[in-house]
């Protein structure tokens, strides 16, 4: 006989199961309602989002190429700046070597002047007299240490000028340097897109690097630097101006005295026409000297020349023995002797050449020009000078 076994779990009723039932339903209805508004607010974002996207890099990207083109355009004022600078550099520098030039060229005539009047002190008794050729000799010398003074000032002033004008290119060339880098890097990053093989997520990409300025600090920074060059390239040529006028003056100023002093002298010599015997006589004997000075001068020469192959087999056993290997590399008495052997011909060549260098000193001092008449001579009548001012006197009686 069968029975009936029942499972003991809680019934429900059947309202309660449609009940149930339409609550799953209504559950699922609000979910995929949510669901679907979702998915809509997500579309609408990942269109925002990507035309966000995309319009901000496109902005940054003209922004990038704006900036190029302000910083291309900075780079070429101060690269045309920069050639102005150049220019003036050069024509500063030869400005600079013309008063150079000039404040040598003064020491000649300072020499002359010194020369002379060096040269008149050796007149003898009632001959030592301070007369016009000696006070216009001293002006001259006056006029010359002036003029000389004056160039100098230039000079320098000139070179102070240069280290203005090259510090402010120096300043130049780092500024365009630095724009040069700058472009570069900006073009790399224009060049950037999404698709680009080198992009990658940086470590804080968003600090500020120490030392980054304002855009303002760098647009005053290059209009510094500009202005810079400007007001110095202005300074320089200024400075130009005055050398050339000074180098005009003091030429002028030193030809109008050598005029005074060269009609001194000759209104001098013209006092002591009646010393040309004596002259003469002097004439004979310093010839002579020359003669002998000009002899002992090839002497010198020819024991000069004679010392260089000494010389050169010493230093050619020096250097030989210096591939000697190992210990073998030592300073024995052979390399003692050597080496004194190089100082005692240096020496005696020192000496020869100070010694050859006197003797053309005396030569030029005692020499004659190409017609074999002296330069000068000095005679206790003194009827000299003259001479060693760039000209030469035929014979002191045709002075007027």
């Amino acid at each position: 006989m069968a029975t009936l076994s029942l499972k003991a779990a809680q019934r429900y009723s059947v309202p309660d199961w449609f009940s149930n039932n339409n609550q799953i339903s209504t559950n699922s209805e609000r979910q995929r309602y949510m669901s679907h508004q979702i998915r809509q607010e997500g579309r609408a974002l990942r269109n925002e989002t990507n035309n966000q996207t995309k319009w901000d890099q496109e902005d940054n990207s003209t922004r990038l190429a704006e900036r190029m083109d302000e910083v291309e355009r900075w780079k070429e004022v101060l690269e045309n700046t920069l050639a102005d600078l150049n220019a003036e550099i050069d024509a500063l520098s030869k400005s600079k070597e013309e008063a150079e030039r000039a404040l040598e060229a003064k020491n000649l005539n300072l020499d002359v002047a010194i020369e002379n009047l060096t040269l008149r002190e050796g007149r003898q008794d009632i001959d030592l007299v301070t007369d016009q050729v000696h006070e216009q000799l001293l002006k001259e010398v006056e006029v010359i240490d002036g003029s000389k003074k004056a160039l100098q000032q230039k000079i320098s002033e000139a070179f102070e000028q240069l280290c203005l004008l090259m510090e402010a290119r120096q300043q130049l060339v780092f500024d365009i340097s630095n724009k040069k880098e700058a472009l570069d890097i900006d073009g790399v990053a224009l060049s950037l897109n999404n698709n680009s093989p080198n992009i990658s997520f940086k470590p804080n990409p968003l600090r500020i690097p120490p030392g980054s300025t304002t855009k303002q600090q760098w647009d005053m920074f290059s209009r510094y630097n500009k202005d810079r060059a400007d007001a110095e390239m202005k300074a320089s040529t200024s400075l130009r101006e005055a050398i050339s006028a000074t180098i005009k003056y003091t030429d002028n100023e030193i030809e109008a005295q050598r005029v005074a002093t060269d009609f001194a002298f000759r209104k001098r010599i013209h006092e002591f026409e009646q010393a040309l015997n004596e002259l003469k006589w002097q004439e004979k004997n310093i010839l002579e000297e020359i003669t002998d000075l000009e002899e002992d001068i090839r002497r010198l020469e020819a024991d000069l020349r004679a010392k260089a192959a000494p010389l050169k087999v010493a230093h050619t056993r020096l250097e030989t023995r210096t591939y000697r290997p190992n210990v073998d590399l030592t300073r024995d008495e052979a390399q003692y002797g050597l080496v004194d052997e190089v100082h005692q011909l240096e020496g005696t060549i020192d000496a020869l050449k100070q010694k050859l260098a006197q003797s053309h000193t005396f030569t030029y001092l005692e020499g004659r020009d190409t017609t074999g008449r002296m330069r000068y001579f000095d005679c206790s009548v003194q009827t000299t000078c003259a001479c060693t001012r760039g000209y030469w006197l035929q014979d002191p009686l045709t002075l007027s």
